[in-house]
């Protein structure tokens, strides 16, 4: 469903350059979802803005469904980590979630079903009427939530969408996505710096080097299908996996892992 093939962008500025990603090659099939974590400053904001279509890349190509993408894929949505700026204060919560299926020009009662199944699998059917700034942080990223799911994509794109919010909220909104995901069978690429939310959430994790970025590791998460933040998080295997995960990281940005003595005398 996605493919990203030798993908490389440099930011040019006058008198020097700066290469952000080397060479990105990875695919993500249908229905999957894939988590994508890497140092800070690595350029997953970078790469997904690529993927988008919001940002040219320097070379490489991405594609949709074997389609090259050249601007925004119409059957693709975006969640950004600042729900606040992705809302429109002066609308309601109803109008936002239907304002790109308007746009869409997707026929009125088509419209106010999507809408009304949307607000009510985020659990946003009392708030419809509501207005963004009226809402919590929580509440307005899943005002963003069921906006992409009702624009019903094939490719969803979710950029650190949890990164401020609260630790409740954030597992609140994790199992959301999880519970959306099996539902609407969309694929899905979620970048994350939380390491134990890209183990939780992802059927597969790309470590991703510093930059200049490149694919350090594909990793395949083994847990069950079915998870829970309380069962799923407390498996050994979780916890090995996170352990591996936090490991690369810490070895892309070339920190030297203790030894068992120094971790003893600690």
């Amino acid at each position: 469903m996605l493919e990203v093939t030798g993908l490389k962008k440099v930011y040019q500025a006058p008198g020097r350059s700066v290469e952000a990603l080397r060479d990105l090659t990875f695919r993500v099939d249908a229905a999957e979802l894939v988590c994508v974590v890497g140092p800070s400053g690595c350029g997953k904001t970078t790469l997904l803005r690529c993927v988008a279509g919001l940002l040219p890349a320097t070379a490489g190509t991405v594609r949709v469904s074997g389609e090259p993408v050249k601007g925004p894929p119409p059957s693709m949505a975006v969640v950004f980590q600042e729900y606040g700026r992705s809302l429109f204060p002066w609308m309601t919560v109803w109008q936002n979630v239907e304002l790109p299926l308007q746009e869409k020009k997707v026929p009125r009662e088509e419209r106010r079903r999507r809408v009304a199944e949307s607000l009510e699998a985020v659990g946003l059917a009392e708030a419809a009427s509501a207005h963004p700034w009226q809402l919590s942080g929580g509440m307005q990223q899943r005002v963003a939530i069921a906006r992409a799911a009702a624009y019903e994509p094939k490719v969803l794109l979710m950029d650190e969408p949890f990164a401020a919010v609260d630790a409740q909220t954030r597992a609140d909104l994790e199992d959301l996505i999880l519970r959306l995901w099996r539902d609407l069978e969309v694929t899905t690429l979620f970048v994350t710096h939380d390491i134990d939310e890209a183990v939780y959430l992802g059927q597969r994790v790309i470590v991703l080097s510093s930059s200049p970025t490149v694919v350090m590791e594909d990793l395949k998460i083994d847990l069950p299908p079915q998870r829970d933040q309380l069962t799923t998080r407390s498996l050994p295997r979780f916890a090995e996996l996170r352990g591996h995960v936090y490991a690369q990281i810490q070895r892309a940005r070339g920190v030297r892992e203790a030894g068992p003595a120094e971790q003893e005398a600690r």
